[in-house]
Order: structure tokens, then sequence, then C-alpha cells
């Protein structure tokens, strides 16, 4: 779906992208990881060419963006942003339609995929669609952000930090809501964030970038595991990726089977952190373990987590 083939970028002589490689299958949820100033957002934006590139080859849908103007690839790719940037004059479903109706689909068209969309997002269409952005709380505003970078169907979606600025509660709510939506759509997201939590929750594919340049790139538990260099060790946890790989981790890779416990019993698909959480809350070293069907399977024991 998107290839970056040996692309940079340049400001003042300095490189920000530094001969980038990077292909991100169609259907994939990759996050690009790093700290400030790494060249996350300026990678986002060379592929809707938002910022132009000095060299190397970026394709979307094996299209060469420089072949295509930018006007039309940006209605093809959804966009969603941390400062959101709703039109504030503009009622929330007019915000959601704006590449819909630079499309020319038909009036009923329109309406029905602001509705389907607002649904989707959890936001009732008759109490939302007639509101503007001020009448909007932050974790909402971002919602019809989401909504409007997918309003045209797009089979790309790019989102450069869009839950930063919205509280913890609210942010964990997003993250469900868009992993939800990929899930159900199979749409290909590339995420920017510098949050090592948000990326694993999200992410099927994390791509950590140091200073311009690809430093590791693969699933999140391969980089947990097997850190590159001491930069990506560092940078996902040092000494506390371990408790970041519980999270990672199900019961059922560790199960004990056929032996037994007393207490309410964890399913074996919750993880190996939601087993050491509940082992401590009760003061127990095992637990029961059922499948998902509530038939007893066997027992994790604390013993278990760190083996």
């Amino acid at each position: 779906m998107i290839e970056l083939a040996r692309v940079s970028k340049l400001y003042d002589g300095r490189p920000v992208v530094d001969d980038l490689s990077l292909t991100v299958p169609a259907g994939a949820f990759c996050v690009v990881l790093g700290p400030s100033g790494c060249g996350k957002s300026t990678t986002l934006r060379m592929i809707n060419r938002l910022v132009p590139f000095d060299s190397g080859t970026i394709r979307v849908g094996g299209e060469d963006v420089r072949q295509i103007p930018p006007e039309i690839l940006r209605r093809r790719i959804g966009y969603a942003i941390q400062s959101v940037g709703l039109f504030p004059h503009w009622r929330v479903e007019d915000n959601i339609a704006t590449v819909p109706r630079l499309l020319n689909w038909p009036r009923t068209r329109v309406r029905d995929r602001v509705t389907e969309l607002l649904e989707l997002l959890r936001l009732d269409a008759a109490t939302y669609r007639g509101k503007y952005p001020h009448q909007l709380s932050g974790g909402e505003q971002q919602r019809v952000g989401v909504a409007r970078a997918l309003a045209a169907d797009p089979d790309l979606l790019l989102m450069d930090e869009p839950f930063a600025a919205v509280d913890p509660v609210t942010r964990a709510a997003l993250q469900g809501e868009i992993l939800r939506i990929q899930q159900a759509t199979k749409k290909t997201i590339l995420f920017v964030t510098h949050d090592i939590e948000e990326a694993l929750r999200l992410a099927t594919t994390i791509a950590i970038l140091e200073r311009g340049h690809l430093a590791q790139w693969g699933p999140p538990l391969d980089i947990l595991e097997h850190p590159a260099n001491a930069f990506v060790a560092g940078f996902v946890g040092g000494e506390a990726g371990g408790l970041k790989i519980l999270a990672l981790r199900t019961v059922s890779e560790r199960l004990r089977p056929g032996e037994h416990a007393d207490g309410e019993p964890l399913p074996s698909t919750a993880s190996l952190r939601d087993a050491l959480a509940l082992m401590m809350a009760r003061h127990v070293d095992r637990l029961p373990v059922v499948n998902p069907a509530g038939q007893p399977l066997g027992v994790i024991t604390l013993a278990d987590l760190v083996r």
C-alpha cells in the first residue's frame, strides 16, 4: 500500500529524514514511533505531499505520488492531526462532508455517510450533526476529525499524534475506537506517536525512527524482545520493557493445564499483565484459567510470568 524507497528531506542542509526505506502492506496498522525531531511527522506529510521530499520515491497503491496532482492525492488519503483543524463556523455535518462534497457526491449519499460515521464513532447523529466545534468536548472534536478523515472511504488513513491533546481517559477511549474501526474496515493506517504504550496497544507493526533513520521495523513483541540496538532498547522501556512484554503475551501461552486453584477464574485470552494485576489485588500467586466458553483449563502462577 505504501512504499518509501530511499527518501530524504533536508531543512537548511540538515537531514530530517535520511535515506528512509519502508513498506507498509495493505490492511496494516503501522505506528511510526520515535522521539521528538526524529522525522515522524515529516514522513507522514511527505506521503500526502504536504511537504516535498528531496530524493527517493514514495508510492501509494503502486502509484508514484509525484505523478498524482496533490489535490487528487489528498482526497484519496484520510488525514487526522492532533489539533483536529475543524472549520469553526461549519456544523459537524459540514466538516465531515468536506471531501465527499468536493468529489461531487449526491446530497443523499453525503448525508447518509455523515450519519454512518457519527454512529461508527458513537456520536448520536441527530444530536451532533447540527452542532458547531465549540459546542463539543475535546474528545468529541477528535472523533469528528477522525470521521472527516474517513468520510470519502479512503483505503489509507494518516494520523499524526491525533489523541495527544486529550486527557488520558478520553485518549484510551479514542484508541479503542480507532482500533475497533481498523479491525472492522481493514483500512491501512499509518499512525505517528512518541508514546510507546499507545504504539503497543494499536500497532500490528512498529517503525522506530532515530534521527531520520529507520532504527527497527517489526511486530511489537519482536521489537520488545529483540531490540536492534541500545537506542531501541532504551526507547521501548529499558529495564521496564518486561512489563510491556507481559501486556502483549497471553495467559494461554504460560498455562499449566490440568492444575487447579481457588477463586474467580481468569480467561485464557487475558494478558499476562492482567494476570499479574489480579494476583496482586487478591494477594495470591496462582489463578484458575478458563477458556472463552468458561470451561476450566488449568492455572497460571506468579513464577510463570517471569519464566
